[in-house]
């Protein structure tokens, strides 16, 4: 395999231009390079080639164009973050209530391995799992403010607290484990029941994890799917080989999940600001039309539509 050697600023531009891209203001492009990085930049072109055999950008699409779609893929992923972290703040606040007032609120009483599933088939799983909990407490302890804080005062770090310095794929391999009244407990005050709650957790922590790390978002595929929702009916997405062809593994798949854990205020205010950055890059667009984006998006024509459906419960047959 060969090497992929360094470019400086100077080559970079010439590569692009090679490619056909318009540059109309090399300086501009330039700094935009240095700060954005050249790799993630030029990760937005697909969507501008000719085709995907012709790896060519389409004539006239300018370097304007190009950052338009960085800046947008930028706007909707610290917008989406934000909601991710009131969903997962919600998550562990509803969790770490229902097993305190369950189970007690020390840890020697709640790390019990008999307060979770009995299936031998997740033993390993349980016994992993309170390893890595119990690893985050001794960590913590005199690290973070509030686990510092009760360890210090009072000799041991209750659930409610723990959970804050727990990552949401943790929070979600907890949920696994728990006994099934305890999930339903739990999965009630979503209207939603356990298997589906169990395949949204992981998505919602590659997306957490996708978007704090500044990945590309907009585009983005997911290995597992979402199960078919009413609102894939309600919204009348239409089928493709008997599936539906949007709303599975993309990113509107994620926004159907958003919209049954956000409240319904949240969800619309949510469908605003990302219904801006549309219009904002459509604006923008001069060689593709925003249609295009919004495809590969998974985003179906009418997705504002979602925002006032009222909150249904899925079928729970």
């Amino acid at each position: 395999m060969m090497d992929k050697h360094f470019k400086n600023l100077d080559e970079q531009i010439e590569i692009l231009k090679y490619k056909g891209l318009v540059i109309n203001n090399e300086v501009y492009a330039k700094d935009i390079l240095l700060r954005e990085n050249y790799f993630f930049l030029n990760g937005y072109r697909y969507p501008f080639f000719k085709s995907s055999e012709e790896k060519k950008f389409i004539e006239g699409t300018t370097f304007e164009e190009l950052y338009s779609l960085f800046l947008f893929d930028r706007r909707i992923r610290n917008v989406i973050f934000k909601n991710l972290l009131v969903i997962e703040n919600n998550l562990k606040s509803i969790l770490s209530y229902q097993l305190s007032k369950k189970y007690g609120y020390r840890e020697k009483d709640y790390l019990k391995a008999k307060n979770f599933t009995s299936d031998k088939m997740k033993q390993r799983q349980v016994a992993d799992l309170l390893h890595k909990m119990k690893r985050q407490i001794r960590i913590n302890g005199s690290q973070h403010t509030a686990t510092k804080h009760y360890i210090t005062n009072y000799g041991y770090i209750p659930l409610w607290i723990l959970v804050k310095v727990l990552s949401f794929g943790i929070v979600g391999e907890l949920f696994l484990i728990l006994k099934e009244d305890d999930q339903k407990s739990i999965c009630e005050l979503y209207g939603i029941n356990s298997e589906i709650m169990a395949n949204y957790l992981p998505i919602l922590a590659n997306y957490r994890n996708l978007c704090a790390h500044e990945d590309i978002l907009y585009d983005n595929r997911t290995q597992k799917t979402v199960d078919d929702t009413v609102y894939h009916q309600l919204l009348g997405i239409p089928k493709e080989d008997n599936e539906y062809i949007y709303g599975k593994n993309d990113l509107f798949a994620l926004f159907l999940i958003l919209k049954q854990m956000l409240s319904q205020e949240e969800y619309k205010s949510l469908t605003l600001e990302i219904d801006e950055y549309v219009n904002d890059l459509n604006y923008n667009l001069s060689t593709i039309t925003i249609d295009k984006i919004l495809k590969r998006m998974g985003f179906p024509p009418n997705w504002k539509n979602l925002a006032n459906i009222e909150r249904s419960r899925l079928d729970e047959e």
